[in-house]
């Protein structure tokens, strides 16, 4: 069955590669010429240009596409530098195409459906650097490591409780990103420049034909505000998604300045490299150069609000497509590296383990287990189990060999201390032993969303539907995108077929 879905998955990777390899490429001229064959349709069809002269104009427009595609073919991205081909391939009368329209609402389509299928492809990465992640939580569902807090190993965790707490930021920016795709999917042409035209275009069918799910309603609001306030919120979906990122990295990074680390890259396959100088080094270049790329989108990212600060509206400042395009394809770009990274993980539970029972990660459940089970105030519990650290490390001891007899003294000094009724310590020498235990200490979590089992099946269970939830949301918005382009090519297909040969 694994050999069948592997040769399942390989061919679907060589169909993906072979569409890859024929598909248009959906630049600024691609999109230019899907208005243009919009324009042409719509306009046609509501009298609004000459039955006549359609046809013609459309085989003009067919062969400045075709020519586009071709090897070393001229592919201008301005309105301006568009039209003169247009002209020179169907004369001036092309130009009755531009009814209603300016470059400032054509571009600012184009500009919109290009971030789009950025977009589009970054959800894809994320939903796949989740998705691993997920299973490498389910792997390490009962994992015993060590968490830190303030750089220093706080208490004992389940790797895989850890890793859904990462899966939990990396949802957050896949609706992030789903909220800020929606406000994006909005068609702004037929709006012309601030206030419209009066040409009564059809603006629905428009969006329609180029797989925008709706209107930018405001026509002030399409090339004034929105198309300089959009990059800036795509700019933060990326620079939450680079955040989580950097902060992954560098958790595994500090493990490298152990000698004996409990995780670490697996060596070579561009995972590590070896120190040119000190032969015993390996530097995880991956690690370094994925935390590279997320600062690389962190600038980029910020840099959409600085562009588009103290500008009047509509200027161009923060509009450029190569800007707001290189920010998507490099919080993609780090999401593969991320997903390389997790895929390289070598864990050692042993040697985690061994890093939890040598020093006092556990400490803190001496003093809830002296309040839940024996009713000493939290703070006494506290003094209790500091003071027992404090005597532990000046006599070098670990968990498992403190002396009882001294815990029970301590005990009853902490008493005094706290000004509490003198006592013995509640906790026989097995209560004491298992309080210190990081592995019970996991499995008997009670928290709801903690690491105990039952608790971290319902929370992969959980995610595992949320990534499937994210693969469908991608595949109908593409299904719908490409859907609408089909019918346009059709629709324009058939103008073109009425075009004198």
């Amino acid at each position: 069955m694994r050999t069948c879905a592997l040769l399942a998955g390989a061919m679907l990777t060589g169909i993906v590669a072979a569409a890859a390899e024929t598909a248009p490429r959906r630049d600024e001229f691609y999109w230019l010429g899907e208005i243009n064959k919009a324009s042409a349709v719509i306009n046609t069809e509501q009298g609004l240009l000459d039955p006549g002269l359609a046809p013609g104009i459309a085989r003009g427009l067919d062969a400045v596409l075709r020519a586009g595609d071709a090897p070393g073919g001229k592919r201008p991205t301005l309105v301006i530098t568009f039209e003169p081909l247009l002209i020179q391939a169907a004369g001036v009368e092309a130009t009755l195409l531009h009814a209603g329209r300016s470059s400032q609402d054509m571009l600012a389509t184009v500009r919109a459906a290009i971030i789009r299928d950025e977009m589009l492809r970054l959800a894809e990465a994320l939903r796949t650097t989740t998705a691993t992640m997920v299973r490498l939580a389910r792997a390490h569902e009962g994992t015993v490591v060590p968490n830190y807090t303030n750089g220093v190993a706080a208490q004992a965790n389940s790797y895989g409780h850890y890793l859904l707490g990462h899966v939990a930021g990396l949802r957050r920016d896949a609706e992030r990103l789903q909220q800020a795709f929606a406000r994006l999917d909005r068609s702004p042409m037929g709006t012309t420049v601030l206030n419209g035209t009066s040409w009564p275009l059809d603006r629905d069918r428009m969006a329609a034909y180029l797989g925008f799910a709706a209107l930018v309603d405001n026509a002030y609001d399409a090339a004034q505000i929105a198309a300089t306030e959009i990059p800036v919120e795509v700019g933060a979906v990326a620079t939450a998604i680079a955040l989580h990122g950097g902060a992954f990295v560098e958790d595994v990074m500090t493990q490298y300045a152990q000698s004996r680390p409990w995780i670490l890259l697996r060596e070579g396959g561009g995972n590590t490299y070896v120190s040119s100088a000190m032969p015993q080094k390996r530097n995880p270049g991956l690690l370094n150069d994925t935390r590279a790329e997320a600062s690389r989108v962190l600038s980029l990212g910020i840099g959409r609000a600085i562009q588009a600060h103290n500008i009047p509206p509509g200027m161009s400042d923060a509009k450029t497509v190569r800007d707001n395009a290189a920010v998507l394809a490099g919080a993609t770009r780090m999401l593969e590296m991320w997903d390389r990274v997790l895929d390289a993980l070598v864990i050692s539970p042993e040697r985690a383990l061994e890093e939890l029972n040598s020093d006092w990660t556990a400490s803190q459940e001496l003093a809830d287990g002296l309040m839940r089970r024996h009713g000493l105030p939290f703070r006494a519990g506290h003094h209790f189990a500091s003071e027992i650290v404090d005597y532990a490390r000046a006599h070098d001891l670990r968990p498992s060999d403190f002396p009882y007899a001294e815990a029970q003294r301590i005990y009853e000094a902490t008493l005094r201390e706290m000004s509490l009724p003198a006592a013995p310590l509640p906790m026989d020498k097995a209560e004491f032993r298992r309080a210190l235990d990081p592995v019970a200490i996991v499995r008997n979590r009670a928290t709801s969303g903690g690491p105990q089992p039952v608790e971290m099946a319902r929370m992969l269970d959980e995610a595992d539907r949320a990534v499937a939830g994210q693969a469908t949301w991608i595949a109908a918005q593409r299904g719908r995108i490409d859907a609408a382009l089909t019918r346009l090519d059709a629709d324009f297909g058939r103008l073109l077929a009425r075009a004198p040969r």
